[in-house]
């Protein structure tokens, strides 16, 4: 019992003053802060210019408050260039981590689609390519290997989202050589811990975490809700913190990656990173409260 309580300890977190916690990378050891960007739909905002600057401020918060992970894909409307707008803004912020990702079925399409979203991005080389939802994942896996291989990219990921073909990430995290893995995981939708969580841990994989309020849904239940006055144990001032500290929590993730169009969200959610984390039974407490409200 005391050995199945101790494997589910937060692992690895490293913090330096003024500074989000972060966590290694398995295959490289590099440490990144385990609280990142997403962009889905946030920063789908065409060409409207006062809403492409406001996304350029959400992305300087991030960078102010220590943030490096941004996460797009193909698939989000005008969310690449959108990114690529504020990186030239903010003068390219050296502590980008790239987070991108393939989505096409055709195989032969993927080196073109990557192409150009590098140049979307305006980076030299994205730092991370995943085979978004798994579409076409075996000719893709071989052209990012290979990408890797050339120095064209550093590391390579499969997607999925909302549940979905677990026991196909299961399959290619067993079988293949990924870097990382990304996966929904939150409060209420906890399937990853029984078998991907611990085969990340096991293989090495890095754990990028999509929905982890499930696309909003969650904060926006809670809200007018009042947070339990255990929360401050944990430096929680939010609904949003605490259920990000649940997420962070789990060793087994390196880290989170929510969406947001608000600068003092993006602020709200790396500050998640400061106090203490929840342990295995507060992990629970956490996951059964907001379940019952």
């Amino acid at each position: 019992m005391a050995t199945a309580a101790a494997a589910l300890l937060p692992s690895a977190l490293h913090a330096q003053q003024g500074q989000p916690a972060r966590r290694a990378i398995p295959s490289t050891r590099e440490e990144i802060p385990i609280v990142g960007l997403g962009t889905w739909i946030t920063f789908n905002v065409g060409n409207d210019p006062a809403l492409r600057d406001e996304c350029a401020r959400v992305m300087a918060a991030f960078f102010e408050a220590g943030g490096r992970m941004i996460d797009s894909s193909p698939m989000y409307g005008s969310s690449q260039p959108v990114i690529g707008y504020g990186l030239q803004k903010l003068g390219r912020p050296s502590a980008l981590f790239s987070a991108e990702k393939v989505w096409t079925s055709s195989g032969a399409a993927g080196p073109p689609q990557i192409e150009q979203s590098r140049r979307f991005w305006g980076v030299p080389k994205f730092d991370l390519v995943q085979v978004h939802n798994l579409l076409a994942w075996k000719p893709h896996l071989q052209t990012l290997f290979q990408m890797k291989a050339a120095g064209a990219i550093r590391y390579v990921g499969i997607t999925t989202s909302e549940g979905r073909r677990h026991d196909l990430v299961e399959q290619i995290m067993r079988n293949e050589p990924i870097d990382f893995v990304q996966l929904s995981y939150n409060v209420v939708d906890r399937e990853a811990e029984a078998r991907l969580l611990p085969l990340a841990s096991e293989r090495g994989i890095a754990v990028i975490v999509n929905r982890p309020f499930r696309q909003g849904a969650l904060t926006q239940r809670l809200q007018g809700k009042s947070l339990p006055e255990w929360a401050a144990e944990l430096g929680a001032s939010s609904w949003a913190q605490l259920m990000l500290k649940f997420i962070l929590s789990h060793p087994a993730v390196t880290v989170a990656i929510p969406a947001t169009s608000r600068v003092d969200h993006v602020r709200e959610n790396i500050s998640a990173t400061a106090g203490p984390m929840p342990d295995p039974a507060m992990r629970e407490r956490i996951s059964a409260h907001v379940k019952a409200l």
